[in-house]
């Protein structure tokens, strides 16, 4: 092909690993010339990536699912060889909402059961004045933030459908939003959440991997025929990919990233704040109160970096949930083959009996086990959702 790679991404700290291996120089020792396009709305990166005017994309990974199923828009299949985003979105709520979660609370207010229990009251007793619904932000329809927010409400009883409003802003404008009212909390990927607490007007109510043990949130992502083209320079993406996230993951190259991450043709925040991120080490609250997760921000760490269509298989039982989709085995397949750990491991040199971390179930702090192969009875378990029949 001619001329640079075109590659869309929006400025979050998930998009790490595609910076660092542009501005680091992974991406070009595979020797590869990568022009990274900043983007502020996730439909904006979809559909230049299926209309190719992006050849790969930083992109949400239902998103991507979606786009294959043909749901919300047209039907171009997509395919993600790794995983850029695990474990990296928070759900961050106003002063306001935050101290009336904590005067109804009872447990431990890291349990993600109890903070959901303690909503629930909220909403009952703000419904029981007359008061407006509280509005919760989310980047996208097809988006974990949608999906993470609405398991965790609706393990605690909240309908999220009609106990509360939901939505769709673009990440950058998450903590504008709260600080003028229009929202009373978000679920966004770093670092917007610490934007919002280090401003004063945001409390981080939890990690998504309080919610969720493993949770695969963006991913590298071509079109399918693009990569049946082009097999040699998405392997080579793919390496580079993996040589930053590598890079990223050493401690001592933490801080050498995050000034590659500051700069404001990428991410366009405080360096420190970025670190943060990286280390897995958030204040969580403007008073500087801070907590530490050795499960948030995984990159290569514990397979991470790896596609488990397992992981897809999940998204794409949300979207059933929700009613975004019908259940059946055909949309399952499709859905599961998005993730593409054959070429992965062919980009990387791996074979069949390569020894690798265990991927590890989904591991939610509610409802039943999830099994890839029973998506409706799992789904049927479930008091809250809108299955379609």
């Amino acid at each position: 092909m001619t001329g640079p790679l075109q590659v869309g991404f929006i400025p979050l700290v998930d998009a790490a690993a595609l910076i660092v291996a542009v501005d680091k120089g992974f991406a070009a020792a595979e020797g590869l010339d990568v022009a990274l396009v900043r983007e502020v709305s996730w439909s904006n990166v979809r559909d230049k990536l299926n209309i190719g005017l992006f050849d790969a994309a930083h992109l949400l990974a239902p998103v991507a699912i979606a786009s294959s199923l043909g749901l919300g828009h047209v039907k171009v299949p997509i395919v993600a060889p790794f995983n850029l985003g695990f474990n990296r979105n928070s759900i961050t709520v106003s002063p306001a909402l935050h101290a009336a979660i904590m005067g109804e609370i009872s447990g431990d207010r890291f349990d993600p059961m109890a903070t959901a229990l303690a909503l629930a009251r909220v909403v009952a007793a703000r419904c029981k004045r007359g008061a407006e619904p509280l509005t919760f932000g989310m980047t996208f329809p097809f988006s974990t933030h949608n999906y993470q927010l609405r398991f965790w409400m609706a393990a605690g009883g909240v309908d999220p459908d009609e106990d509360v409003r939901m939505v769709v802003l673009p990440p950058p404008y998450m903590g504008d939003s709260l600080a003028s009212g229009q929202i009373d909390g978000f679920c966004v990927g770093a670092p917007w959440n610490s934007i919002a607490v280090d401003r004063g007007v945001g409390h981080i109510l939890h990690f998504v991997s309080d919610i969720l043990v493993r949770a695969a949130e963006k991913v590298l992502a071509v079109r399918q025929s693009w990569s049946e083209r082009n097999q040699p320079i998405l392997a080579a993406l793919i390496r580079a990919a993996f040589r930053a996230a590598e890079f990223i993951e050493q401690p001592e190259n933490r801080a050498e990233a995050a000034r590659i991450l500051a700069r404001p043709e990428r991410i366009g925040v405080d360096a420190e704040i970025i670190q943060r991120t990286l280390d897995g080490r958030l204040k969580i609250s403007p008073d500087g109160v801070m907590r530490e997760s050795g499960r948030f921000r995984l990159a290569d760490r514990q397979g991470a970096a790896r596609p488990d269509p397992a992981q897809a298989a999940w998204l794409y039982a949300q979207m059933a949930r929700w009613g975004q989709a019908s259940i059946s085995p055909e949309a399952l397949k499709t859905a599961m083959a998005v993730f593409r750990p054959d070429l992965y491991d062919t980009a990387l040199g791996l074979r069949g009996d390569t020894e690798r971390p265990a991927p590890g179930s989904i591991g939610a702090f509610a409802g039943a086990p999830f099994d890839p192969a029973d998506v409706a009875g799992y789904l049927a378990s479930f008091k809250i959702s809108r299955l379609k029949p």
